[in-house]
């Protein structure tokens, strides 16, 4: 099947276990930008998930699992170089499939996909290397043990970059891995699918299936699923907590935010810019760590608005196949939806629409809507308080700094945050006290070469990093007591 120029393997397959297998269901992929069908694949059903499952269980972890860490590291080696060498054919794809501009692909795939795995290659075997520490009983030999079959559930906003954060670190800490990815993603990950086939993996390693939420449901019910990884919605995340706490498997939950931007009374403006307006616009707002929320000085508030309208009404919106098209259509049309919603609620309670707010002039056919800025956003607010998942920031005001510190804690989610401000020591200071798993000082994050995660409502455990493979492990301690003999019995 050739989409855009890119050829797309197995239309009519899925790859269970390490091998393309039929399916009856079909998917009609609908592009954003025209609404209209572009591409029809074959959709998996919860047989191939039990299948993905059972295969796991039996040939995953009697070949994947018990392979000794060099040897994982060597074959998740060449997935990534694989997937390395089609960067250009994964970021049409997916914009052909999700609207993310190919300029936006290529920023986030090379330096975050690309990045997190190479740091996971190079740390794997000290990460795992078993280590020995005495007590008073003997010497105690502390290991890292896979934790098992892992269920990891993607969305459709960055599937490459949650293969790399959460799906490789499981792989290489032995675990075989099910991947449940977004019914929207169906390009994108045949073509991950096929650079896993020619790695190498033994059966049963890794199975990646594009499906409905039927196949995330049986994943997590499945009583041979041992750890359930999930990146969406803190909905999926509560069925997930229900269906695992029965037999008490592990979960893994990042959840998205309403991450904030404070922007200190020092900072320059000219340094906000530069990271600020991507952090809060990149993929229209369809991110998890997007800056949702700008916190200003009161004092400072018409000079830091006036800048933020020029910047978002300077955007380029337009096709997400043109390299110059900053701002691409959304995944949905519920995405507009939601969008218009959030903005109708925050102009009936007071806000202001500064930039934005409606579908661009000339866009008639698929799924746009304009970048977005609202003042004059009231600090209990559904916009300052609910996460959007779409071109919608909200700009608060506060008093001073502690008070902006307060504002910027003032929220259920805790996934990132921002802090500007022309004293870095004072940026570190402030970025310590704020509840969040991931702070920039003057920039945007995160960085995927580190531990990324959430705190409170945005979800519980780490992916990416050395830290992140630790994740997907099982500790375990033999004590080593006074040696029975010498040799073996016979």
């Amino acid at each position: 099947m050739d989409v855009a120029g890119v050829t797309v393997p197995h239309a009519d397959e899925v790859f269970v276990a390490g091998e393309w297998v039929p399916v009856d269901g079909e998917y009609r992929i609908v592009s954003p930008s025209t609404g209209r069908p572009v591409a029809t694949v074959g959709l998996p059903s919860v047989k191939h998930a039990q299948a993905a499952v059972e295969a796991a269980r039996t040939d995953g972890l009697a070949s994947w699992a018990e392979m000794p860490v060099a040897g994982r590291v060597e074959i998740c080696a060449r997935f990534c170089a694989a997937m390395e060498a089609r960067l250009d054919d994964m970021g049409t794809v997916w914009a052909v499939e999700s609207g993310m501009p190919v300029r936006y692909s290529r920023t986030l795939h090379r330096f975050a996909a690309v990045g997190a795995w190479r740091t996971l290659l190079d740390s794997a075997e000290d990460v795992l290397r078993d280590t020995v520490r005495g007590s008073a009983l003997g010497d105690v030999v502390v290991r890292r043990e896979p934790a098992g079959v892992v269920a990891a559930i993607m969305a459709y906003n960055g599937p490459l970059v949650t293969m790399a954060s959460k799906a490789l670190p499981a792989l290489l800490a032995g675990c075989p891995v099910v991947v449940k990815a977004a019914v929207e993603s169906q390009l994108i990950m045949r073509i991950i699918a096929e650079c896993a086939a020619g790695a190498g993996f033994p059966a049963g390693a890794l199975s990646i299936l594009c499906g409905d939420v039927e196949i995330g449901r049986e994943l997590s019910a499945n009583p041979h699923v041992d750890m359930v990884s999930l990146t969406g919605g803190r909905a999926a995340a509560q069925q997930i907590i229900e269906s695992t706490r029965h037999r008490f498997a592990r979960t893994h939950l990042e959840l998205g935010g309403k991450s904030p931007a404070l922007i200190l009374d020092d900072a320059d403006l000219t340094v906000v810019l530069k990271t600020l307006v991507p952090g809060a616009t990149s993929g229209a707002g369809q991110i998890c760590a997007a800056l949702s929320r700008i916190l200003v000085p009161e004092r400072r508030h018409d000079e830091v608005v006036e800048l933020l309208r020029q910047a978002w009404e300077g955007l380029r919106i337009g096709d997400p196949l043109d390299p110059r098209t900053q701002i691409g259509p959304v995944a949905a049309p519920s995405v507009v939806e939601r969008a218009e919603g959030f903005v109708a609620r925050a102009v009936a309670d007071g806000a202001r629409v500064v930039a934005g707010g409606r579908r661009p002039a000339g866009f008639d056919a698929g799924w746009y809507f304009e970048p977005t800025l609202v003042t004059d956003v009231a600090r209990d607010s559904d916009l300052a308080r609910n996460e959007v998942f779409g071109p919608v920031t909200a700009v608060l005001t506060y008093r001073d700094d502690e008070d902006g510190l307060r504002l910027a804690n003032d929220t259920s989610y805790g996934l990132a945050a921002s802090v500007y401000t022309a004293d870095r020591d004072k940026g570190v200071a402030y970025a310590r006290r704020i509840r969040a798993g991931s702070v920039a000082v003057n920039a945007f994050g995160p960085a995927l070469t580190a531990p990324f995660g959430g705190m409170k409502g945005s979800g519980w455990g780490r992916e990416a990093g050395p830290e992140g493979i630790c994740e997907f492990t099982e500790l375990k301690q033999i004590l080593l007591g006074p040696s029975g003999g010498t040799g073996s019995a016979g």
